[in-house]
């Protein structure tokens, strides 16, 4: 998320009541998380795990809980809880505003598009030319949707992301200030979600075909012409490439990449990156040809145990 305008290290610093290290007018352009940054980005860390790929990233701007060595051309913010400040941060420049209205004035919709009725379009969200929008479905702010999309009944967009921190009181939740962005020629079946990103977009590419009740998760990039089936998780911060076809119940983990042009049978499980090109099946999901062939060589164990009890 970028800021309206350029503030300093020190109106930031201010803003969350925390010290700094570095020029006080050091410009903070705005705000991401790790996947995301880009010079200027405030970024945050609470774990030194993680301190040297935060220190290290795009982000000059470094929200940590230690006073470190700073790396040259950046700055520090110290706070005792970085994940608390981000979330100050979040409500100053993206605070959650309610509606007033079923269609906020603020959208914009464009030509021949149907709305159908029950709809809610939140604040900001622009829907492009010749879609049709189907009952009871839920649009939150700032989503961006393309030209020729149809959306049917009950799907959500932009949800807020599953991201939270165990406290010893109970759950903390990390505020999502980003995008679901939906391209042209995309159609998204009934009762889908599709999360907000953190920071970022929750991308849908140009032709994807989504079937009924599919979840993906915060800041997931889906590519272009992809297939996906009935009832298919995919979690936060997941790449699918172009041209992917998903199948139904397939269940997907964080943070990995399945290559262009992959297939993934019904009800694999996902746990590592795939590569593209190749046809996966099980849990954890491998090829689909070596899973087969590994059940087939189960299959065997009886013959083989009644074949060394005649040897006995």
């Amino acid at each position: 998320m970028k800021f309206p305008k350029p503030h300093t290290l020190k109106q930031i610093a201010k803003l969350i009541d925390c010290d700094f290290v570095g020029d006080e007018n050091f410009s903070v352009l705005g705000m991401n998380e790790i996947h995301v940054v880009t010079p200027g980005d405030i970024v945050f860390v609470d774990h030194p795990k993680y301190y040297d790929k935060a220190l290290n990233s795009a982000a000059t701007i470094i929200l940590i809980n230690k006073e470190v060595e700073c790396p040259e051309g950046k700055a520090l913010l110290i706070s005792d809880d970085p994940f608390r400040d981000f979330n100050k941060l979040t409500n100053h420049f993206k605070p959650f505003i309610a509606s007033q209205s079923s269609i906020s004035d603020s959208a914009i919709i464009g030509k021949n598009t149907v709305i159908q009725p029950n709809c809610f379009i939140g604040h900001n969200v622009v829907i492009g030319d010749h879609c049709i929008i189907h009952s009871n479905v839920s649009i939150y702010d700032d989503a961006v949707i393309g030209n020729h999309v149809t959306i049917h009944a009950g799907t959500v967009l932009g949800a807020n992301a599953f991201y939270y921190k165990k406290r010893s009181e109970g759950y903390d939740r990390l505020k999502s200030c980003g995008r679901v962005v939906i391209e042209d020629h995309v159609d998204l079946g009934a009762l889908c979600t599709i999360d907000r990103g953190v920071t970022g977009d929750t991308i849908i590419g140009e032709g994807s075909k989504l079937d009924n009740q599919i979840q993906i998760g915060h800041d997931t990039v889906v590519g272009k012409n992809c297939l996906i089936a009935s009832q298919a998780g995919i979690a936060g911060c997941v790449i699918i490439e172009d041209d992917v076809t998903i199948w139904g119940q397939v269940g997907c983990t964080s943070g990995i990449t399945i290559g262009e042009k992959a297939v993934v049978h019904a009800q694999a499980g996902i746990s590592k990156s795939l590569e593209g090109h190749k046809t996966y099946w099980g849990t954890p999901a491998q090829e689909a040809r070596i899973e087969l062939k590994e059940m087939a060589s189960i299959k065997q164990i009886p013959n083989i145990l009644s074949e060394l009890k005649k040897i006995k």
